[in-house]
């Protein structure tokens, strides 16, 4: 307990070494002098908050936002002195605000309790004391052996022990870590795999030394020592030794492992990661627009206490007849004074910053982000996946996208891999009808079943084949309750291939129809079957795949006994270390292969001497063992073995261009947005790929910078393509960049690059790292023209892109869904960016560009009044509106139709927007947040306030007698008027700003108005017991009463509204903007389309009747022409509410009733 507590304060002591020592089945030393070492326990703590800390902390958070601490500072002010204005006018807001952002989060963090709860609940078995005993995953410890059935879930950390299988070999998927569905498979170390049994796992005596932990999945360095019969025997242990927690075991019975990593320092809780915030551009432009109106409000406080010093010099002013001040008053401190008086103008005027703003917005973002999942537009059928949001903060940055950076694998193409071409030994081949045909024959050829291959051929097949790490599966389809892998994909249900790449199981695949089947692994021995034939090779070792060389190998021993290595890999990681083979014309084949789009890949093999072996053998093993600078030791062991190669041939395979790729690049150009394909992909792959998807046009200049050596060579390179552009301006330019090239424009030539770059219509990188990927969208983000990006990927290759950009959108592909995890919306396809974009992007920005604007409008018109008053009050802080009417303006009733407004608001029809692609430009830059368009809402604010105020008062300022009776109106009467007039004309002026109308639309803005006149009503009509003053008694019944009020508020109203009108009409029919065309367009085709709808249905009735009152036909041949008994097709709007109707006449007698049925 104690150690949990200093746990949780953080005072418990980091690792001390690098390396962890387990003792399994926690069999400690029995000398004196050994102290264990103190390791994590096994809960899972995902929330953010506890029980006593979440006060505190919440309230921490939320007062770090400049509008909740600015509010809270009002309210203390207007606790300490004597303010014009109660208290409760900023702490209710405040209070409302607070609680409900609080509840938010405070039921988000239960939830996260909850789940927390239900993994560290969850039963497990652990051998303790010589038997299998269930207990909770919260209190494993290190050093426990845990036993894991067939498809349940790692609860930690562990090293394979040993398994059901006599070879000791597991396999997992890995799908809820980075989302590969792949089978793959893990091993346990001879001296363990023996150990199937609790009393065996009992008497096992072994060490475990291993590193500390670590974020990367994908590494692992440690060594286990295992005394059998007093000799202790040290093996190495790698990734392929460790079960991940999260992973799930399939296709084997149990495993028994021991726990290394528990809880949080477990490899899957060590990748939670705290995205880093993003913020969008409406929300910078709002944060400057509040301070803005913060140094209004200042100017407005300082400017009003100075008049009121001023107005006060003379005597009769600062010391009147009828308000004599006390010794006390007279005595106090000016300074004091004018302070206390510059913070109680600060707290009448603080209404003109808005606080349920930010509430509004949290609501408009939250409620707003469900209408992208429910978009079934955006939904894809084949997959059953609907587009997803991981972050509704971004919801209008979608409308202000000006760089898109997009994938190429997977995201343009499908990622679904079909062998084309091949070579072999300088000849091309294809593959016609499962057979293996030289270029240029056809496939009339002698039945390769009884014919063998040639010798080379033969050894092709047979790298290929045995070169991978392919998992297969024999379960029968229906096999097991909900297994994803017992499904056939076109091949024998016996069997069915599955690799982590598409590309190694697009050729097993093939070289199974060739003739040369890969039939499993079987511990240490792979199995294939050439022609029916099963041979039988020892596999050695395997030399995994990384970014950095870029190809991977096998050593197998043949059935005759003799080493060899297969190697397959990239084409600038082969053919460099190969001195034997058609080594220059198989270059032309692979460049003729990539020109073709095609992904390429080649093959090559190495045979050992008994000697050169041993010397391997020894080396690799070394390496392996050393727990310190491990993957260093071993890269160096990689290249002294894949070197001296004889080159076998090389393989072309067809990635498909998903569908509409070419409309949704096209698209996206017409709206304004540059196109950016960043790939890994050889640099003729991705030209003749961007080429057939759009990117690059045929007519297009294409401009190269690629193989640059230096940093001169590469900016003698980019001042000659600058040249190039300035000469032909004319016409576009497409820009190719290579990873190498980029490294050296990067590091000193960023200007020059950017200034290529920006001139290109279209650019291609090609031959990219992940993190060289993430360095161009910061470089774009950076420039001095801050452009909005977004980044699309599907692979864990583009995450760093995602994350760096303004936008990230992840692909729900093949590669797993580690981009989908780490972006901020997911899609299932590319074509659905468009609609994303132009559609969803327009909206969004739309409506929340407006909803800023119009809420600092509504709260000038609010406020401006009670500044002009105090000109007439003798600056006295004298409020001009009842106090409850200052606390409910912002929270009641002018709240709702705004975020109603914001939700649904339409613009442009949908269809469109689409159609229209340029209709994004009218938005772009964040031209609806500009500061011309906040300078106009904020005058036009002024100037209704200005209406507002002077109206009113002309209309009372000479004769306060308005009633009938000659009774006179007072202070309260004429901040009731103008704030009737002021709520009123808000209200509409929201109404004259929609242009798509709901139901909801209409309910809540004239629900708002009736709403504020009932609520007065009875505010001011009743005597409530529980205030101890009613200022506002019978006021508003007395106002309403008055003809003259009437006459007042409805021409205040027209004043105010009308120019805006007349401005409306002349701007959009004398400049009109590209949305105002389609607006006119989509108006006058709606008036003709309901004209044809009414002229339609018009005779459809007539027919009805017609047929209604003839007698049915006799049994006979069916009427020919149905089109006189229903309405057109552009009438069946009109046409489908009329259902029930429909359904009535079913029954009705003559032709209609047979007709219908």
């Amino acid at each position: 307990m104690l150690r949990w507590i200093r746990q949780q304060l953080g005072f418990d002591p980091p690792h001390q070494s690098d390396t962890r020592t387990v003792y399994i089945a926690n069999r400690f030393p029995q000398h004196g002098h050994y102290v264990p070492q103190r390791f994590a326990d096994n809960r899972i703590i995902s929330s953010k908050y506890t029980v006593w800390n979440f006060v505190p902390k919440n309230l921490f958070e939320q007062f770090r936002r400049i509008a909740n601490f600015y509010f809270l500072i009002i309210f203390l002010v207007q606790l300490m002195i004597d303010t014009p204005t109660s208290p409760v006018t900023s702490g209710l807001p405040l209070f409302f605000v607070i609680t409900v952002t609080a509840i938010k989060q405070g039921y988000e963090d239960w939830l996260r309790h909850k789940a927390d709860n239900e993994v560290n609940g969850a039963p497990v078995f652990v051998v303790r004391s010589g038997s299998l005993v269930q207990t909770r995953s919260k209190n494993i410890r290190v050093g426990d052996i845990v036993r894991v059935a067939k498809d349940e879930t790692f609860p930690v950390d562990l090293v394979l022990l040993s398994s059901d299988r006599a070879e000791g070999t597991c396999h997992i998927t890995t799908t809820s870590l980075d989302g590969e569905t792949n089978l793959k498979t893990h091993y346990s170390v001879p001296e363990t795999l023996v150990s199937q049994s609790v009393s065996r796992l009992e008497a096992l005596h072994a060490v475990l030394e291993c590193q500390q932990p670590d974020a990367d999945l994908y590494r692992f360095v440690g060594r286990i020592t295992v005394t059998q019969q007093g000799e202790e025997i040290v093996r190495p242990l790698g990734p392929e030794n460790l079960l991940l927690r999260g992973a799930r075991l399939k296709n084997t019975k149990e495993i028994f492992g021991v726990a290394v990593y528990t809880g949080m320092e477990s490899k899957m809780a060590l990748n939670y990661k705290c995205k880093s915030q993003k913020r969008s551009a409406v929300e910078k432009s709002m944060n400057t627009f509040l301070l803005i109106y913060l140094g209004i409000l200042l100017f407005e406080a300082i400017l009003s206490t100075i008049l009121k010093y001023a107005w006060q010099a003379e005597n009769k002013w600062d010391e009147p007849f009828y308000n004599q001040k006390t010794e006390q008053e007279r005595n106090s401190s000016q300074i004091l004074k004018f302070i206390s008086d510059f913070l109680a103008f600060l707290v009448l005027y603080n209404f003109i910053i808005p606080i349920s703003l930010y509430v509004t917005v949290e609501m408009q973002k939250f409620l707003g982000s469900f209408f992208i999942g429910w978009d079934l537009d955006l939904y894809h059928e084949e997959s059953d996946q609907m587009a997803q949001v991981n972050t509704s903060d971004l919801n209008e940055e979608l409308g202000q996208v000006e760089y898109v950076f997009t994938d190429k694998t997977g995201t343009l193409t499908e990622n679904e891999m079909l062998f084309r071409e091949c070579s072999i030994n300088g000849i091309k081949y294809q593959e016609i009808n499962g057979k293996l045909v030289p270029e240029g024959m056809t496939d009339d050829l002698p039945d390769r079943s009884v014919s063998p291959l040639s010798r080379e051929e033969l050894l092709f097949l047979k790298a290929v084949s045995l070169c991978h790490t392919v998992q297969i599966s024999y379960e029968q389809p229906g096999d097991g309750p909900g297994d994803p892998f017992s499904h056939a994909n076109g091949f024998s249900s016996q069997m069915e291939y599955y690799a982590s790449s598409p590309d190694e199981k697009a050729l097993v695949e093939a070289t199974k129809r060739m003739g040369v089947t890969f039939i499993g692994s079987h511990g240490e021995t792979m199995e294939i079957k050439t022609f029916g034939k099963p041979e039988k090779f020892k596999l050695l070792h395997v030399l995994e795949f990384d970014a950095n060389r870029r190809r991977m190998s096998v050593i197998l021993q043949t059935p005759t006994g003799e080493k060899v290595l297969f190697t397959k890999g990239a084409e600038s990681a082969i053919l460099p270390f190969t001195t034997s083979g058609e080594i220059n014309k198989t270059r032309v084949h692979v460049d003729e292969f990539a020109l073709k789009g095609l992904r390429t890949l080649v093959v090559a093999c190495r045979h050992f001497s008994v000697e050169e072996y041993e010397e391997v053998d020894q080396r690799l093993h070394k390496a392996r063992t050393a727990l310190q600078q491990r993957e260093e030791r071993l890269a160096e062991v990689f290249s002294f073995i894949e070197k001296d190669l004889e080159l076998l041939g090389a393989t072309g395979v067809e990635d498909k261009l998903q569908e509409k790729v070419q409309e949704t690049i096209e698209a996206l150009r017409l709206a304004g947005i540059k196109v950016w394909v960043l790939t890994g992909d050889k640099h003729e792959t991705a030209v003749s790929v961007s080429l057939s998807c759009g990117h690059f046009h045929r007519t297009m200049n294409i401009l190269e910078l690629v193989q640059q050596k230096s940093d001169n060579e590469c900016a003698e390179q980019l001042r000659q393509l600058a040249r190039r552009i300035k000469e032909d301006h004319v016409i576009q330019h497409g820009l190719v960049v290579d990873g190498a090239s980029l490294s050296l424009a990067l590091r000193g030539h960023e200007k020059l690059f950017m200034e290529v770059c920006k001139n290109c219509s279209a650019v291609l990188c090609c031959r990219m790292a992940p993190l060289q990927k993430a360095k161009v969208v910061r470089l774009l983000k950076t420039s001095p023209e801050k452009p909005i990006t977004l980044a699309i990927g599907d692979g864990a290759n583009d995450v760093s892109m995602i994350q760096e950009a303004h936008v990230g959108i992840g692909i729900m592909g093949k590669e797993g869904r580690q981009a989908v995890q780490n972006s901020d919306y997911a899609i299932a396809r590319f074509k659905f960016l468009s609609k994303l974009l132009l559609v969803h992007g327009h909206f969004y920005y739309i409506r929340i560009a407006t909803l800023v604007q119009y809420f600092f409008y509504k709260n000038v018109c609010f406020i401006t009044p009670q500044f002009l008053y105090q000109f007439f009050c003798l600056f006295s802080q004298q409020t001009l509106y009842d106090s409850v009417y200052l606390t409910l303006y912002n929270i009641c009733f002018t709240s709702l139709p705004i975020l109603v407004y914001s939700l649904f608001e339409q613009l442009v029809h949908p269809h469109v927007l689409q159609s229209k692609p340029v209709l994004y430009r009218d938005i772009s830059k964040n031209s609806l947040l500009s500061f011309k368009t906040f300078l106009y809402w904020t005058l036009l604010g002024f100037c209704h306030a200005f209406a507002f105020f002077f109206g009113s008062y002309i209309l009372m300022g000479e004769d306060t007698s308005l009633m009938g009776n000659g009774q006179m109106f007072g202070n309260w009467t004429f901040g009731t008027l103008v704030f009737t007039v002021m709520l009123i004309t808000v209200t509409l002026k929201l109404a004259l700003e929609t242009h798509f109308w709901t139901w909801m639309n209409h309910f809540v803005t004239w629900g708002s108005i009736a709403f504020y006149f009932i609520f007065s009503l009875f505010y001011g009509g009743i005597i409530w017991p529980f205030l101890h003053t009613q200022d506002m008694y019978f006021v508003f019944v007395q106002l309403l009463s008055s003809g003259s009020a009437w006459f007042a508020i409805i021409i205040i109203i027209i004043i105010c509204l009308f120019p805006d009108i007349i401005k409306k009409v002349f701007y959009r029919h004398l400049q009109p903007t590209s949305t105002q065309k389609s607006q006119m367009e989509e108006d006058k085709s709606s008036v003709s389309s309901e004209y044809d709808s009414a002229e339609s249905w018009s005779r459809g009735e007539d027919n009805w009747q017609l047929l209604a009152a003839s007698p049915p036909p006799a049994q006979g041949p069916a009427l020919c022409s149905p089109s006189l008994l229903r309405p057109t097709t552009r009438a069946s709007a009109a046409w489908t509410p009329c259902a029930a109707t429909r359904r009535g006449r079913m029954d009705a007698p003559g032709w209609a009733g047979w007709w219908s049925k």
